[in-house]
């Protein structure tokens, strides 16, 4: 197949949790050209034209989506798989509509709420209705990924300490933001891959918190996901085994995670993200129709776990692609090497 590998337009100078989009295109490139595919690199217009123009180029038979954000912002990257469905081209990952929905994560949590699906409780601005004033709160943001903002001055209590983040977040950072009721436990993401025509969940990781300060907020925050050496990052270490150790307990994870991503209409793959606590009752923090695919990623260390090598878990990916649309016919190869776009 030809591919055109469109990931995030960002800059020399953009923060490491953006530039590391740019190094996980280059992984993804070179895993399919590894199993045999044309693999063309471009950042995505953030136009139909610009977009069309690129495939034409390229004669691309698909796009492995990798964009992220648009115009650097996280809550416009829906607008990637429109402008793709617009121009009937296969795509990797979800569609427009559950990357719109997961990213919003108040309205992510109504969705899953609704249906019965367990979430911790949450407050929004102005009127923060159901505010419980003993309980502590994460301030988060509504719309950006990554840990913006999250760090240990993010959990507060009471009306005045939450909106005096709010107020803090909201001038650093812009956007929205909101407030989720922390919920004190055991963290574990649980990573989904389409495979032979269904989604399947590879083992799954608990984030252990190593050597913790016992007065300091056990959260993966910013600077524990994108500093590297930061003593947060090197204490937050991922361990797996669940499934052998605490069986019940991974089936219920597992169960949860596919019901959210059926609820959603999820494709391709995604990670959810669970918080357990002290009586062992899972919640949702959130779903990630779009996980980081890094090679020492979270996802990447859960498909190894599942014997998948990283070219194989992006052959996978592209794949489940080429399954959603049944009007094109691939080959394996293509039948020659083409211009970088």
């Amino acid at each position: 197949m030809r591919i055109v590998v469109l990931h995030s337009d960002v800059g020399a100078d953009a923060p490491p949790d953006e530039l590391e989009t740019l190094t996980t295109a280059d992984a993804v490139a070179r895993a399919l050209r590894n199993t045999g595919h044309f693999a063309a690199l471009a950042p995505f217009p953030a136009s139909l034209e610009g977009v069309r123009k690129i495939l034409d180029a390229v004669r691309a038979d698909a796009v492995f989506n990798m964009v992220e954000s648009v115009f650097g912002q996280d809550s416009l990257a829906a607008m990637a798989p429109s402008i793709f469905e617009r121009l009937s081209i296969s795509y990797t990952g979800s569609a427009a509509a559950p990357i719109a929905l997961a990213g919003d994560k108040p309205l992510a949590k109504r969705v899953l709420r609704a249906a019965g699906l367990p979430t911790p409780d949450w407050s929004e601005p102005p009127s923060w209705d159901g505010l419980e004033g003993a309980t502590p709160y994460i301030v988060k943001s509504a719309t950006e990924d990554a840990s913006l903002g999250l760090d240990d001055g993010a959990l507060v209590r009471g009306r005045m300490a939450l909106s005096e983040r709010f107020r803090h977040a909201r001038e650093l950072h812009g956007g929205r933001w909101f407030a989720e009721a922390y919920v004190e436990g055991r963290e574990f993401n649980v990573a989904l891959l389409e495979d032979q025509g269904g989604l399947r969940a590879l083992p799954i990781p608990e984030m252990c918190f190593e050597d913790w300060p016992a007065m300091k907020p056990r959260i993966v925050g910013y600077r524990a996901k994108w500093e590297e050496g930061a003593d947060e990052a090197v204490k937050t270490v991922r361990a797996f085994g669940l499934e052998q150790q605490e069986p019940d307990l991974a089936r219920a994870l597992t169960d949860l995670a596919c019901e959210a991503a059926h609820l959603f209409g999820i494709g391709g793959y995604a990670r959810v993200d669970f918080r357990v606590d002290g009586h062992g009752r899972p919640t949702i923090l959130e779903i990630n129709p779009n996980p980081c695919l890094e090679p020492n990623s979270g996802f990447a260390a859960a498909a190894r776990q599942a014997g998948f090598s990283y070219d194989a878990m992006i052959g996978s990916i592209l794949a489940a692609a080429a399954r959603r649309d049944p009007t094109r016919i691939y080959p394996t190869f293509p039948s020659q090497a083409a211009p970088a776009a």
